[in-house]
């Protein structure tokens, strides 16, 4: 399977830039994967498509502002891109600078915070400790600038810190939003729940690695990047509940998608706890948990995009992706949604 199946023309006129200015009123792309055929309609009424007793797993990570800019004492400026807490003050982070950082080098940040290069962990990632404040959390919200995608070609906004968010997330780590619950307002999930769809929630905390290009020819020589991931015994047991009886379980984006496959066992549930989850689905997997997935349109020869045709069928998602195109859907982070049942 070659990388370039995978390949679709996109105008960049058709990528989102921007938000709607309400969530719910993006348009919704339904695809029946029985019946070989789409629907359109607005977002918000993606209940039509729903079923009492549907378990709708949403992923609650939370997005942290994680760029952040400063100077070393030379006066060049360097950007930092937080990736992983490892301890309360030690990060692993990117550094961007005119010159590549070394160890032993200080940053200097805003409010007299300071970042002390320590050594490369991985080919492009740093060990970073910072001192000059008890409370890393609260000076960073201050600080730091939301990580928006760079296909939006634009500086990240005052906007980004509530729009490049779930209204449900609540476990801060990600340095991505989990694009497909952009789309969910409180109204609109409570409406939903009104109709007996049930609600539940798992963690991946998305990574820079989701947007990384596949830099192979063969789909199956890409190796997937790993990302933390957390399911509760609640969230396990409304998934053995929904199974047993009969009702589907959606998963609300690719990130929930992965985390519940991966934890997945032989008799289509999945196992509570924690770790690191690396599994890369691409067409031929088989679902074990994961019956009618929502999702944004993806960049061309993305694992996200050969995530989802592994779910609707190669030709019939990139069939969808062409039509999606003729018909001016918005693409990637802010843009449309579509819905595999």
């Amino acid at each position: 399977m070659l990388v370039k199946d995978f390949r679709f023309a996109l105008p960049d006129e058709l990528i989102a830039r921007y938000p709607m200015p309400e969530r719910d009123q993006s348009r919704l792309m339904v695809l029946d994967r029985c019946r070989q055929d789409m629907t359109e309609a607005s977002f918000n009424e993606i209940g039509q498509w729903l079923k009492a007793g549907d378990l709708l797993v949403l992923n609650n990570t939370r997005v942290i502002p994680a760029r952040l800019f400063g100077s070393k004492e030379t006066g060049g400026r360097v950007e930092i891109f937080l990736l992983e807490q490892l301890e309360p003050q030690l990060w692993r982070c990117l550094l961007k600078a005119s010159k590549p950082c070394r160890p032993g080098q200080l940053i200097r940040l805003p409010a007299g915070v300071a970042a002390l290069v320590l050594e490369r962990c991985g080919e492009q990632d740093w060990l970073v400790r910072f001192s000059g404040t008890d409370d890393f959390d609260g000076w960073l919200s201050q600080v730091g600038q939301m990580p928006i995608p760079p296909y939006l070609n634009r500086e990240s906004e005052e906007l980004d810190r509530e729009r490049y968010q779930t209204v449900y997330a609540a476990e801060p780590g990600a340095v991505a939003a989990p694009t497909a619950g952009l789309h969910f307002t409180p109204r609109l999930l409570d409406r939903l729940r009104a109709q007996g769809i049930v609600t539940a929630a798992v963690t991946l905390h998305v990574g820079l690695g989701t947007f990384q290009p596949v830099r192979v020819d063969r789909v199956q020589d890409h190796v997937i990047h790993r990302e933390r991931y957390g399911i509760p015994p609640e969230t396990a047991a409304a998934v053995a509940a929904a199974k047993q009886r009969g009702s589907r379980v959606i998963a609300v984006g690719t990130t929930a998608c992965r985390t519940l496959e991966y934890a997945a066992t032989d008799a289509g549930t999945v196992t509570a706890g924690r770790g690191e989850a690396d599994i890369f689905i691409y067409p031929g997997y088989r679902f074990k948990v994961v019956d009618a997935l929502l999702t944004n349109f993806h960049l061309p020869e993305s694992t996200l995009l050969m995530l989802v045709a592994a779910f609707g069928g190669t030709e019939f998602v990139l069939s969808a992706y062409r039509e999606a195109v003729s018909r001016r859907f918005r693409f990637y982070s802010y843009g449309d949604a579509m819905l595999l049942v």
